[in-house]
């Protein structure tokens, strides 16, 4: 068994020591979206830092812990926090949840995040499913010395965010009477925000918002062939002719607005779809 591996498996049987029930449904929340898991009806919360191996959160607004719960009736594995290359992570740290929750017995995977919209004819507090991703982080979470023994090393990326996912979304979506975008997604270093001229060129390229987290995860959940979905909440418009200084409480304000969006689909989408 290789190192990474090993410290995989000590996460996951640390936490299957608690005996909850395995259930294949996990859900990653990004930046902003932590108050999701008030909807939960936990079960069983662990704090990040007591888990072996799993890196600390250090962004203010990720509270850092797993949780084990049941939403519309439904048990889930919940990370209510994520690690971002910004945070002076490695690729195999920030997708360290991802192959914990993989060994947890997850198989579908749903990732949240906040973004700022490219597209100028999205709105603050919409929401945009990823229909496909511009990696600009560089490097690669398969990329890293002895991943390659956790899975593939040449993954499939044709179509990373799963199609039937995304249709049952937008059909609660329209039956919510809901905007819900579909777009590109690119995903960025940061933390700084991007210059006018940055955003003209992610508009250039094809992408309809700009983000810092999500892309790494997604690439691991296809290597561990991991069913996917990922949805960004809009908390702010990147008009690069009317850039105006960031503005953090509107942001948080709108990543609130839009997780109650995400909420509703996706309690609907659980009554739809039983586990």
């Amino acid at each position: 068994m290789s190192t990474l591996q090993q410290q995989i498996t000590a996460a996951a049987d640390f936490v299957q020591q608690r005996g909850l029930p395995t259930t294949p449904f996990g859900i990653v929340l990004g930046t902003g979206l932590g108050a999701l898991a008030e909807a939960l009806d936990i079960i069983h919360s662990i704090p990040y830092e007591a888990i072996p191996h799993f890196p600390r959160a250090t962004v203010e607004s990720h509270q850092g812990r797993l949780i084990y719960g049941r939403l519309e009736g439904q048990p889930m594995w919940v990370c209510q926090g994520r690690f971002h290359r910004y945070e002076a992570y490695n690729y195999f740290q920030i997708t360290f949840p991802v192959r914990v929750l993989h060994a947890l017995g997850v198989q579908q995977l749903l990732l949240s995040n906040a973004a700022g919209a490219i597209n100028l004819s999205y709105a603050k507090g919409e929401l945009m499913l990823l229909k496909d991703h511009i990696f600009l982080q560089g490097g690669s979470p398969l990329a890293e010395a002895g991943v390659a023994s956790l899975g593939p090393r040449f993954v499939d990326m044709s179509q990373p965010y799963d199609l039937s996912w995304r249709e049952q979304f937008r059909a609660i979506a329209q039956a919510q009477n809901q905007r819900l975008h579909q777009g590109v997604y690119a995903a960025v270093v940061g933390p700084q925000l991007e210059t006018a001229a940055e955003y003209r060129y992610l508009k250039t390229i094809g992408a309809d918002a700009v983000g810092m987290s999500t892309v790494p995860e997604v690439i691991v959940a296809r290597q561990l062939e991991m069913q996917v979905l990922a949805c960004a909440v809009l908390t702010d418009v990147c008009d690069p002719d009317q850039l105006a200084p960031i503005d953090i409480s509107d942001i948080f304000t709108q990543a609130k607005r839009g997780e109650e969006r995400l909420l509703a689909l996706l309690k609907a989408w659980l009554q739809k779809h039983p586990r």
